[in-house]
């Protein structure tokens, strides 16, 4: 029980003790460290106070930050000497319990401030996200590498240094003014982009970054507010509630991922797509364009349709996506517009197009073998099919699809 209880904390609040900790410390190792100090804590305290019929902390989440505080100040009086590296005293009230109580203090603030860290141009523009990943929401070193298709030991390369740059440089810890927001918004965008897109897959909502997609409806409206003429800005917000709208319509009854094209629209959350409708409409009277516009245009597109009855929008996501490639000539971009290919112009066309990508790039990239699967399944190749969806199943995906794979899996297998 305990266990399970540490494991979902660690899990949900991670993130945001974290940053909580950096930006006390001013110290990205110090905070991950006093974190997972924190955590060994837990473990050896949490399943004491179970079995003496206490139960766990309150908030876990309180308890975690408080203790990982004190970890960090003891690093600092090992590390050298306490005059020279104890950190500003924080304000007496509220107490480090009623911080983290407060979900408003950390919520999306104290997560927002570190990813304007982490986005600084000082660090190397291919390490700025990834590092943002790994502190701020919690994604482990294989997660990201897979999600930017480059190797672990690269990907650990990366956050290594870029770490190392934001001490050597004295980079502050603190939302920067407004002057500076344009040239770290492109960083701080394609970070949520990766964090959201890894949540969002997980449809059943129950993996470890479920709660990061929920979060990141906070986050967005936050970006909104500080940079209300970033169109761009505008655009990945209204993304974020097109897609969060349609999480109810992403399960069967069996518990198995929906694919877009057959989720029932009776089912979307009308309101969260008239905010994003409205969204986008305000990014589109700046008259200045970008790929997250078009993204959320294709989003938009498929949450147009009103019910089953309704033929799917695939010749405009077609389009749409031939637009995006204008701005963003991506293997991932082109792996997407191949389901819309198919769809449109038939799966031949759209497997020699995928088949045309990197292989090698996509070789731990579930959804390109997934879109390979059913490519070679609708073409009869059914032995091909069946060693691509097992390549996509050995990649862990989450619950739901995982049982859409399976499934599909056992409809080309041959008798």
């Amino acid at each position: 029980m305990a266990k399970g209880l540490l494991d979902q904390a660690a899990r949900t609040h991670g993130g945001r003790v974290i940053a909580a900790l950096a930006a006390r410390f001013r110290d990205l190792d110090l905070a991950e460290e006093a974190f997972a100090d924190a955590c060994l804590k837990a473990a050896q305290v949490w399943p004491r106070l179970s079995s003496e019929g206490d139960g766990a902390p309150r908030d876990p989440a309180a308890w975690l930050y408080a203790v990982a505080q004190r970890q960090a100040l003891d690093r600092l009086r090992r590390r050298v000497t306490r005059a020279r590296h104890v950190p500003d005293p924080p304000e007496p009230p509220p107490s480090a319990e009623d911080a983290m109580t407060d979900d408003a203090r950390l919520i999306p603030d104290e997560r927002l401030r570190l990813i304007f860290v982490c986005c600084h141009p000082a660090v190397a523009p291919d390490a700025r996200a990834a590092l943002t990943l790994r502190l701020v929401c919690g994604l482990t070193t294989q997660e990201i590498a897979r999600a930017f298709l480059v190797s672990e030991p690269t990907l650990a390369q990366r956050l290594t240094r870029a770490k190392r740059k934001i001490a050597d440089a004295g980079i502050p810890f603190e939302v920067p003014g407004p002057e500076a927001w344009s040239e770290r918004l492109g960083a701080v965008l394609s970070t949520l982009e990766v964090a959201y897109a890894k949540a969002h897959e997980d449809a059943a909502g129950a993996g470890a970054h479920a709660g990061y997609a929920r979060e990141m409806l906070d986050l967005t409206a936050v970006l909104v507010e500080l940079l209300p003429g970033e169109p761009e800005c505008l655009s990945f917000a209204a993304l974020v509630r097109y897609a969060e709208a349609r999480r109810p319509a992403r399960l069967d009854e069996d518990g198995a991922m929906t694919p877009l094209s057959q989720q029932d629209p009776a089912l979307w959350r009308r309101p969260l797509i008239a905010e994003a409708e409205t969204l986008l409409r305000r990014a589109a009277r700046w008259r200045r364009p970008g790929p997250r516009q078009l993204q959320a245009a294709i989003h938009a597109a498929w949450c147009g349709r009103a019910s089953l009855a309704e033929p799917a929008p695939w010749p405009t996501v077609l389009a749409l996506y031939d637009a995006l490639l204008t701005w963003r000539d991506d293997a991932v971009v082109r792996l997407n517009r191949a389901v819309a290919v198919a769809e449109v112009s038939g799966p031949a066309q759209a497997l020699a197009e995928v088949d045309g990508l990197d292989s090698a790039l996509f070789r731990d990239f579930g959804p390109f073998h997934a879109v390979r699967a059913d490519l070679l399944a609708r073409l009869s190749r059914g032995d091909e099919a069946v060693a691509a969806y097992d390549r996509a199943l050995a990649l862990d995906p989450a619950p739901a699809e995982r049982l859409w794979l399976e499934r599909r899996r056992a409809e080309v297998a041959p008798a």
